[in-house]
């Protein structure tokens, strides 16, 4: 009779306590979300791309202007190198090296303000996507929303990257506003 209240007490025991871990799985709600759709599709995301290629573009035409400032100085010293002193074609020479360091130096600075500029709107927007993000997890009760960059598989089902746009964009009209 005692073993049978123990092997009772042990069944029921077991049946509670893997009963319980399947109603656990149900509650833990994972979220993916996609940053490069994000990036690619919300209003944000489109706006610094547009910057991002506006000053691009600034810039390329700047030292193409200037690139065309070198090459017609180099046309010229080659066609009046022969009716010019020692001197005169040195010091030519010298101004020529000198103009294309300076446009060496420009080509830098502008990769280096290009790359700037994009880390300070990609970490505005970031900060705006981890706002989101936390208040989407807090509010539809996800354990863990993770960036599908880092993930192998996700069902569609578990991504909440469209939610997280459809908030940016309106966080965004609210901001340009």
């Amino acid at each position: 009779m005692r073993d049978l209240k123990s092997v009772w007490f042990i069944a029921t025991f077991i049946l509670v306590f893997f009963s319980n871990m399947t109603f656990a799985a149900d509650v833990a709600k994972i979220g993916v979300i996609d940053l490069e759709k994000i990036l690619g599709t919300s209003a944000a995301g489109k706006s610094i791309q547009a910057e991002l290629l506006k000053q691009k573009d600034k810039m390329e035409a700047d030292l193409k202007k200037k690139g065309a400032e070198i090459e017609n100085i180099r046309k010229r010293l080659e066609r009046e190198s022969m009716v010019m002193g020692k001197e005169m074609r040195e010091e030519k020479e010298r101004e020529s090296r000198i103009k294309i360091n300076d446009f060496k130096s420009l080509q830098k600075k502008y990769r280096s303000d290009l790359q700037k500029l994009e880390a300070k709107l990609m970490n505005r927007l970031k900060t705006d996507i981890d706002e989101i993000v936390t208040e989407i997890g807090k509010k539809e009760g996800y354990l863990l929303i993770i960036n599908k960059f880092g993930v192998m598989y996700s069902p569609n089902s578990i991504e909440v990257t469209d939610k997280v746009i459809g908030k940016l964009n309106k966080t965004f009209t609210k901001k340009k506003k």
